[in-house]
């Protein structure tokens, strides 16, 4: 039996809610998955839960689904950003698709003194974030902030957010984490890992929290899954 194909839409969903699509979505849907009229489709908008909808209306260009029944309840994204600094162009796009993945809310791209990458497109990462969600069965997608420099993102830093910066200097040293962590945030440096200066103030900072994230320096792709699989771990997020 064919797989039913899964799609984010930025429409109300609801019992016999009429689902109007875009023009991507039924070309992939008509042109690419080859379904029609009476075939099933699985819908979410990040707010309405999962909806099973059926094909209403078929065409080259748009089509329209209805929805039938509600698949899943909406699931809340855990109150947890993922701030890291861009490094390759592919190795980005694994950061952001893992993190859609494993679950944050907000994922935010920062320039660092050592960043050696500092041009990307919002709108790009956000697809990946998109596709991420749709394929992992996710009902919700985190937002993918415009790149911004770290001084700027620390100076309007809010106050009930902790800080969970993974310091590379620390490998391979004994933590103890607390038991809950409320809103966080998890910081990961580019290649060449964050500056002195900017060791120092993530270090100095009131919400600030170092961890070290095992014996080994990690990639920092590597390092971004690692911290938030230890995150969800730990926390409770994947319960």
């Amino acid at each position: 039996m064919a797989s039913v194909p899964r799609l984010y839409v930025d429409q109300p969903l609801g019992q016999g809610q009429l689902v109007p699509l875009s023009r991507d979505h039924a070309h992939y849907l008509f042109g690419v998955m080859r379904r029609g009229v009476g075939d099933p489709v699985e819908v979410f908008n990040g707010s309405d839960g999962e909806w099973t909808c059926t094909v209403a209306e078929a065409g080259k260009k748009a089509g329209i689904l209805r929805c039938d029944a509600q698949s899943k309840p909406q699931m809340t994204p855990p109150d947890l950003w993922l701030c890291f600094a861009p490094i390759k162009k592919a190795r980005t796009d694994f950061i952001v698709e893992k993190a859609a993945e494993l679950g944050v809310a907000r994922i935010i791209p920062m320039t660092t003194d050592y960043t050696n990458s500092d041009r990307l497109r919002q709108d790009r990462l956000q697809a990946h974030a998109v596709e991420a969600a749709e394929q992992c069965g996710g009902t919700y997608v985190p937002d993918v902030a415009e790149l911004t420099k770290l001084s700027a993102l620390l100076a309007d830093w809010p106050d009930d957010r902790s800080i969970w910066f993974c310091d590379e200097a620390t490998v391979g040293t004994a933590q103890t984490l607390p038991e809950t962590a409320g809103p966080s945030a998890i910081f990961i440096g580019p290649e060449g890992g964050f500056s002195p200066a900017e060791r120092g103030r993530l270090q100095d900072h009131p919400n600030g929290h170092t961890i070290s994230l095992g014996p080994r320096i990690l990639r920092a792709d590597t390092a971004a899954v690692s911290a938030l699989t230890v995150w969800h771990m730990h926390f409770g997020g994947w319960q």
